[in-house]
């Protein structure tokens, strides 16, 4: 019968231990670099969205004024 207080004891290694936080490190500095990427992708959509938005606001603009104004015709 086991007994239920039983204990695991892990013994880590000094040479272990660097090597973790060197690891740790790492993917503490991918993880910043996901972020930066993540928020330059969201900035690319933005200013794709306000692009569009600017050009067919042009357009619309373009269509009112050929409206108001329109070209004359050649006279035969």
């Amino acid at each position: 019968m086991k007994s239920i207080n039983t204990k695991q004891v892990r013994i880590v290694k000094s040479s272990e231990r660097s090597r973790r936080e060197e690891l740790l490190q790492e993917k503490a500095a991918n993880q910043k670099k996901s972020t930066q990427e993540t928020a330059r992708d969201m900035m690319s959509t933005v200013t794709g969205w306000v692009n569009e938005l600017h050009s067919r606001q042009q357009a619309e603009t373009a269509r009112a004024i050929r409206s108001l104004f329109p070209e004359p015709t050649a006279a035969k």
